[in-house]
């Protein structure tokens, strides 16, 4: 459909779909985490059972280096006893109860894990049945002010993002808060000193790992700024690689992509290198206890101070120690994004909505096709009418043309029609009916529409053809094809009728709007609205095109906007439009004989030929 220069342009961006930044923060994080809690109070006993379940599994697991130390002491005991010797009985019992704990322990994890999965796969169903179900609520002023891939962005990466979030930070974060808690009083519980010893020589290589980690950070976001710009230049060229070919511009296309790959480059190796560090960081922090813990546990060991199964135990509590660190990190960092991305999709939950009509019992089905505008005002900015004050009396079965120039409101004068968009004030009735009295689905269905953007949908032509029309036979679409003359290229078609439409098909432009304008004949609606309909189709197949819609006008009420006047001198009525309103009104001879602002556009079209 023509957008009126009046109508709010749509915030676009050059860097292809919106959506959310790894690590983003939201920007009420506390708010929106409760709410985002609240909303998954169906599943809250399956979440907390799962964080027990996480408790309770990790729990098992630190209790493993205790037992291990007990079977050392045991056999090195009963290695230096020649009396007794090994006991091996104890042995046996103490290794089944750690085996049979680790088994419960990878059981419960396992457990757990199944259940904020399903917990998050269930959200996020949710979630994207309450949006599509929202996406037809709200008006069509949400879709004018807002980037279209950022709404798109919002179904797919955000909701995404909160079923991992549900799916890996909250049991991570629950596993590895336990982990670091429990090994620290596991390692007091077991020998202070060594724990002293096991938890300073870690701090001292975390401190030098987080100094290195935030010097990289810069990196990252210049990386992700690079990134953001090159898939846009790239995005940019190539949607018009037609223009730039044109224009000669592929030198220049090409220099600019040098530059801004080469840039990408450098801030991409330094990011991929400080993040290829993290590892043998983390390596070198459990490295630095293990050293550590192993000298000052030699020295404990050849004192008599402690035994050589606490060595054990404590090189096993190291790594339990150091890990659970990295592991809270990343899981607050994806908890922030999935509450960043719950944010962006309860925003869009929230929107405000178009009025309820379920109270509508009024319909219209004989329809003759009377339209009446009574003094309409309409603004798309209520502080902006654009529309000032349009009447109009048009009597079933006549064919009204809406002439004006780029900005005039034409397309706007067809949206309050359908109702996407509600007066501010007056009214628009048909057949005395006032379309506020009926429900919008109603309305819709009065209409057949041939927009000058046509949309074709990835299923066959007939299916694209019938659309949502249920009670038509395949006869009935043939013989509508032969009328608007596409039967003859639908059979060159290599599946003809089941010939599946998608991009690589390479209908042209002239083919696609020849489609649309039979489905607007199969639909068989009592009022038609034509915008610029064979504005993509060549001079002579215009002309039968034109014979094909005046056949289809003939009993029905019909708007037909029109830039090239010369397909409307046949209009029962001719609106011409300026600046929202309109300014004169009458037959193609009627307008021409005043010798006003119609008869100047007219001439004007005929001098520049």
């Amino acid at each position: 459909m023509n957008n009126d220069e009046q109508k709010p342009r749509q915030r676009t961006s050059s860097h292809g779909h919106g959506g959310m930044g790894v690590g983003e923060k939201a920007k009420d994080f506390k708010k929106s985490f409760k709410k985002l809690l609240n909303y998954v109070r169906t599943y809250r006993a399956i979440l907390i059972l799962a964080i027990i379940l996480a408790f309770i599994g990790t729990i098992l697991n630190l209790l493993g280096p205790d037992m291990i130390k007990t079977i050392t002491n045991e056999i090195t005991a009963g290695m230096t006893d020649i009396v007794n010797g090994i006991n091996i009985k104890k042995i046996d019992r103490i290794a089944i109860t750690l085996v049979i704990f680790y088994i419960l322990g990878f059981i419960f994890n396992y457990i757990q894990g199944f259940f904020m999965v399903t917990i998050g796969q269930r959200v996020s169903n949710k979630f994207r049945k309450e949006m599509a179900q929202k996406i037809n609520k709200v008006p069509f002023k949400y879709y004018d002010t807002n980037n279209i891939g950022d709404i798109l962005s919002r179904f797919t990466n955000d909701v995404d993002t909160i079923a991992q979030t549900f799916a890996q930070s909250f049991g991570t974060l629950v596993t590895a808060i336990t982990m670091f808690i429990g090994s620290i009083v596991m390692m007091f519980y077991t020998n202070w000193l060594m724990a002293l010893t096991a938890i300073l020589s870690s701090v001292i290589g975390f401190v030098f790992m987080a100094t290195i980690i935030k010097g990289s950070q810069k990196h990252f976001k210049t990386y992700q700024g690079q990134l953001g710009a090159l898939n846009g230049h790239i995005e940019e060229t190539y949607t018009g690689h037609t223009i730039v070919k044109a224009y000669n511009g592929e030198n220049e296309a090409k220099e600019q992509f040098e530059t801004m790959n080469r840039k990408l480059f450098v801030s991409g190796w330094k990011a991929q290198f400080f993040s290829g560090l993290m590892m043998p960081l983390m390596s070198f922090v459990g490295n630095i206890g293990y050293v550590a813990v192993i000298i000052v546990g030699a020295l404990l060991v050849s004192n008599n101070k402690i035994e050589f199964g606490v060595v054990l135990a404590f090189i096993i509590y190291v790594r339990l120690f150091t890990q659970p660190l990295s592991q809270m990190a990343q899981s607050m960092n994806a908890l922030q994004s999935g509450t960043a991305a719950s944010e962006r999709v309860f925003e869009f939950l929230e929107e405000k909505e178009l009025a309820d009509e379920s109270h509508k019992t009024k319909q219209l089905t004989n329809v003759k096709g009377d339209v009446k505008f009574d003094h309409v005002k309409f603004g798309y900015d209520e502080n902006k009418i654009i529309i000032k004050d349009f009447s109009a009396n048009i009597k079933a079965g006549q064919k009204v043309a809406i002439v004006g120039p780029t900005g005039a409101g034409k397309t706007t004068l067809v949206n309050l029609l359908m109702r996407f968009y509600e007066v501010n004030e007056g009214s628009i009735s048909i057949d005395g009916v006032d379309t506020k009295e009926l429900t919008r689905e109603n309305v819709h269905n009065l209409f057949g529409m041939v927009l000058q953007d046509t949309w074709l949908f990835e299923g066959t032509v007939y299916e694209n053809l019938v659309f949502n029309k249920k009670d038509v036979d395949a006869e009935t679409v043939k013989n509508i094809c032969k009328t608007v003359g596409i039967h003859f290229f639908i059979n060159t078609l290599p599946e003809k009728y089941n010939t599946i439409l998608t991009d690589k098909l390479n209908l042209s432009a002239g083919q696609k709007q020849l489609l649309t304008i039979a489905r607007a004949m199969i639909q068989n609606a009592p009022l038609l609205i034509f915008d610029e309909a064979t504005s993509s189709i060549d001079t002579r197949t215009e002309v039968l095109i034109q014979d094909a819609m005046d056949a289809l006008m003939k009993g029905r009420t019909s708007f037909v906007i029109a830039h090239r006047l010369s397909t409307i001198k046949n209009a029962d009525l001719i609106l011409v439009m300026k600046e929202g309103d309109v300014i004169e009104s009458g037959t193609h001879d009627q307008l021409l004989a005043a010798n006003g602002f119609y008869a100047e556009l007219y001439n004007s079209q005929f001098e520049e030929k």
